[in-house]
Parts: C-alpha cells; sequence; structure tokens
C-alpha cells in the first residue's frame, strides 16, 4: 500500500514558476513508476508526466515538454514536478500517482488528493 500526498499548488501569473511536490508512505515506494496528472476545469483527467522507478527514465505529454521536469528522491520518498514557464492552460489540479511493478495488478493505482495550480494570465 502507497498513501500519497501532494503540496506545492497555489496561484502565479503566466510565465511563473512552481514546484510540485508528492510524499509517499509505504516501504515499497522504489518500486513504483511515479507520475502526475492533471485536471482542468471542464476537462477530463490527463497525463502529465511520469518517472520510473529507478529514476533513468522519464515521458512528458507534448504539451509541458521543455517547460516541467519530474525528478524522484527514493531515499526520501518523494517525487517532485518543476513547473516553468507556466500557462494559463496549465490551470488544473495536479494528482501524484503510483503505477506499481509488472507481479501486482493493475496500473495507476495509488492516487493523491491532489493539489490546485492557478495560473493568471
Amino acid at each position: 500500500q502507497v498513501q500519497l500526498v501532494e503540496s506545492g499548488g497555489g496561484l502565479v501569473q503566466a510565465g511563473g514558476s512552481l514546484r510540485l511536490s508528492c510524499a509517499a508512505s509505504g516501504h515499497t515506494f522504489s518500486a513504483y513508476d511515479m507520475g502526475w496528472f492533471r485536471q482542468g476545469p471542464g476537462k477530463e483527467r490527463e497525463f502529465v508526466a511520469a518517472i520510473s522507478w529507478n529514476g533513468r527514465n522519464t515521458i512528458y505529454t507534448d504539451s509541458v515538454k521543455g517547460r516541467f521536469t519530474i525528478s524522484r528522491d527514493n531515499a526520501k520518498n518523494t517525487v517532485s514536478l518543476q513547473m516553468n514557464s507556466l500557462k494559463p492552460e496549465d490551470t488544473a489540479v495536479y494528482y501524484c500517482a503510483a503505477n506499481p511493478p509488472p507481479e501486482v495488478d493493475g496500473h495507476w493505482i495509488y492516487w493523491g488528493q491532489g493539489t490546485q495550480v492557478t495560473v493568471s494570465s
């Protein structure tokens, strides 16, 4: 079982930066790929970025490439999302999620409660 708690959201002007953090509980954190998703007003939840269990591989949705950076610290059980050059369309609730190793059924089975990011124009 992994419990996830996000922090770092807030209100920022367009062009600004925010850093989201996700603190995980559970001794198996380092076995999980971790990701960030977001859900904007009136929109479906969408994938933003993910990082492999060992931090060696990352993937981003096209709209955030070059602006967002995902990272993790397995010693501290944290995953972060550095968001630069923010745009109003980045406004959303951002969720941290954990994807289990192959021997566990399911994908993105653990989720945090979300943190609001609002970008003003």
